[in-house]
């Protein structure tokens, strides 16, 4: 009869939903000879990591934000003990970090078997938060508007990616944000990307994004092509609201091979190329918004990525916001922070640009929600 030991991914598909932290801690204390262990996940804003097992603990330290922007292991020696932190990640989807703090006489090869841990346990967390709300209420300092909460659950995720590419987004402000969303899907060599701005204000809006991202939703998963995308989407919301409801888009169908980029233009989200020091904004043809007429017809434009070029997708939120009659955040200031964001990954590019747009507004409150979407193509 075999002693090895259970794998840490058969005791967490065995477990239940809501008790993965301590399952994993049980075992990296068992078979690692673990001390204290702790799980911290990124809050709404990705700006703190907030503690699972110790709900009253600190929250994460540099260090642990440094392995959690870096996504690679960061190990601090001391003499009586080692704490190792390990990105919690999968799909490009950067969950959080695993803290264990371990006997320096634990031999070599343990950050190997922490990282094939907190692989495991970033798996089980990503497919488990759809059906526990532990996860999702930890990442929380506060209730989350109705609005807010239809757009959180409507999201594809906050980042994905692989070998050929990097793609994250985020929304502002996050806890109460309403008709501004994206979307994404990954399909072989090909990956759609759309942004939104639903008119209006509060539930109402989120409802209307709703309906517009499910449609696209439909005729993608249908086989559908981006044209054809718009045009269910923008008939679906116009035999709702009659032409008194709409929603900007974008559209984007990105061709992960060949950097080639095929864009509907439905609205007022900007597309924004950098490449090496020089960015420059994408010309389109702006057609109507989706829903504004009935059986509104679209075209498809045509632009090309080059390799490590980064594409910046951003809603009127971002480009038009004139705080206090400033000039548009899009003229001078939103392209001084993309140059910000040169030596960053697209993760943690687009909470740059955030950043700098709440600077831009000062005490001023924003008067529209924000998305910003950013795609760095690695080929």
């Amino acid at each position: 009869m075999s002693d090895r030991p259970t794998p840490v991914g058969a005791l967490l598909r065995a477990a239940p939903p809501d008790r993965l932290p301590e399952v994993v801690a049980e075992h990296l204390r068992r078979h690692h000879g673990a001390g204290r262990v702790e799980i911290l996940l990124g809050d709404l804003t990705l700006t703190g990591l907030r503690p699972l097992l110790d709900v009253e603990g600190p929250a994460g330290d540099a260090l642990a934000q440094r392995c959690f922007g870096s996504q690679r292991p960061v190990v601090d020696v001391a003499p009586d003990a080692h704490r190792t932190y390990l990105p919690l990640s999968v799909w490009g989807e950067r969950l959080g970090v695993l803290v264990v703090e371990t006997s320096p006489a634990n031999g070599t090869g343990l950050t190997e078997h922490l990282t094939a841990a907190a692989d495991e346990l970033a798996v089980a967390l990503r497919a488990a938060d759809a059906i526990t709300d532990r996860y999702r209420r930890a990442g929380r300092r506060e209730r989350l508007t109705m609005a807010a909460e239809l757009q959180w659950e409507l999201l594809p995720g906050r980042s994905l990616g692989d070998e050929r590419f990097l793609i994250a987004g985020q929304l502002q402000p996050a806890y109460a944000v309403f008709g501004d969303h994206f979307d994404w899907s990954l399909t072989g060599d090909r990956l759609t990307v759309t942004v939104l701005n639903g008119n209006g204000d509060g539930l109402e809006a989120a409802v209307l994004t709703t309906v517009a991202v499910n449609a696209m939703r439909n005729a993608r998963r249908s086989g559908a092509n981006i044209v054809e995308q718009a045009e269910l989407a923008s008939d679906a919301l116009y035999a709702r609201y009659g032409g008194d409801a709409h929603a900007a888009t974008l559209l984007l169908e990105i061709d992960l091979i060949s950097g080639r980029v095929e864009a509907v233009d439905a609205g007022s989200p900007r597309a924004i190329v950098a490449r090496e020091h020089k960015s420059r904004t994408v010309t389109l043809e702006q057609q109507l918004p989706l829903g504004m007429f009935g059986d509104t017809r679209y075209e498809t434009q045509r632009f090309v990525l080059e390799p490590a070029d980064r594409l910046l997708v951003v809603s009127d939120g971002v480009h038009a916001a004139t705080p206090a009659g400033r000039p548009p955040y899009g003229e001078s200031a939103l392209l001084t922070a993309l140059r910000r964001t040169r030596l960053q990954p697209a993760t943690e590019a687009v909470g740059t640009v955030m950043r700098g747009l709440r600077e831009y507004h000062g005490d001023t409150e924003p008067e529209d929600d924000a998305v910003t979407v950013c795609l760095d193509w690695r080929r």
